[in-house]
């Protein structure tokens, strides 16, 4: 693979210019409509274990806020060797289990049930192949009300213009996996309200893939801070919040059941906390 190397660093630095990014835009937001000026914390952590072929790290930063009750935006770069479970799964590993993995992870748990819970990942794999996955959807409490389909629209909308730009059609293509993948079969329902999914990316013009995935994260930044405007202060009531707990456990039957990012965490000897992140501060059945 031709520059592999330099591709590893300008993805892995993206992927941590991002989560500064992001983080400031969420404490502006904090500032702007709590009651105190809440703020990240940051927290270290690396894989290299005395005698263990799986090295690197990332860093994970946990907000608990007014506004966001739990949002977690996380960085991982991480390489070694695959467990013999994932050995032949992933594409590139049926002749050598060496990989190398680097990507951001964000799930956002708002305090208010106005405001709709939200998920976005990217992420580079290198194995002997190379690829690009991630997705980004969004779960309003209430997946029926007017309000929501009218969140829901808007933010389909700005991710198409996102797929558009980089190949006319796919968009089509990434909600559809979207809605596939962010679905419990064992309820029979979808997690939320969708967005888009993919995986496996690799089009042979690395740059063009790459902008790509930093355009996920900019329509990110940009989308959801108009839909927390457009919400923060919206009145909310007891059986709002019943029901906002209640969307989140069918966020935690996913997450734990289903969830290929749960999965390769474990798998690869990721950060346990790191991993869980995604799941929110309360839930109920």
């Amino acid at each position: 693979m031709k520059n592999i190397d330099k591709k590893k660093q300008i993805a892995s630095d993206w992927f941590k210019k991002l989560q500064v990014l992001i983080c400031s835009e969420l404490e502006s937001i904090e500032k702007k409509y709590g009651k105190k000026h809440s703020k990240f914390k940051a927290v270290r952590w690396n894989r290299d274990k005395k005698g263990s072929d799986n090295l690197g790290g990332g860093e994970m930063r946990l907000l608990r806020g007014k506004v966001f009750e739990k949002a977690g935006v996380n960085t991982s770069t991480v390489f070694g060797k695959l467990s013999k479970n994932l050995s032949g799964k992933i594409p590139g590993t049926d002749k050598n289990i060496e990989f190398w993995a680097s990507g951001i992870s964000l799930v956002i748990h708002p305090y208010s049930p106005k405001i709709p819970a939200i998920h976005m990942n990217t992420r580079f794999i290198v194995t002997q192949k190379s690829w690009f996955g991630g997705g980004i959807d969004i779960t309003p409490t209430d997946k029926n009300s007017k309000e929501s389909k009218k969140i829901a629209n808007f933010f389909h909308a700005e991710l198409k213009k996102t797929c558009d730009f980089y190949k006319i059609g796919c968009y089509e293509k990434y909600k559809k996996w979207c809605d596939e993948y962010f679905f419990l079969p064992h309820r029979n329902e979808s997690r939320g309200l969708g967005g888009i999914f993919f995986d496996y990316l690799n089009s042979d013009v690395w740059n063009e893939d790459m902008e790509f995935v930093k355009n996920i994260g900019k329509t990110f930044t940009k989308t959801y801070k108009s839909i927390v405007n457009d919400t923060a202060k919206l009145s909310w009531n007891d059986n709002d919040k019943k029901l906002q707990n209640f969307r989140r456990s069918r966020y935690v039957e996913f997450n734990l059941l289903y969830d290929r990012g749960t999965k390769f965490g474990l798998e690869t000897d990721g950060n346990i906390e790191a991993i869980f992140m995604s799941l929110p501060p309360s839930a109920s059945w």
